[in-house]
């Protein structure tokens, strides 16, 4: 994989925590840097991508009200505790 220079500015303390994590990890600051930075890329990938999967759902249009999932709450931890509630609300279909 071919590899590129990226230059950012960080603050001081940034900097130093950077250092002692690398003095620590016995890790250059580079390699702590481009781990950090793949861990924080794969996390909003995933973020987005379920935001994506819950827009489409959505688009569907069934949902269930809010009443439905608050009484359906307030049976949590009762001898009555039911099921999660099905959709209620359906989009009426054009």
């Amino acid at each position: 994989m071919t590899s590129h220079v990226v230059s950012l500015r960080i603050s001081g303390e940034m900097k130093e925590r950077l250092d002692r994590l690398s003095s620590a990890t016995n890790r250059s600051s580079t390699a702590l840097a481009e781990e950090a930075l793949e861990d924080y890329l794969s996390q909003r990938e995933l973020e987005i991508e379920a935001l994506d999967a819950a827009v489409e759902r959505a688009d569907k249009g069934d949902f269930v009200s809010h009443e439905a999932v608050a009484g359906w709450l307030k049976t949590w931890g009762t001898a009555d505790e039911s099921s999660a509630p099905k959709p209620d609300i359906i989009k009426t279909r054009r």
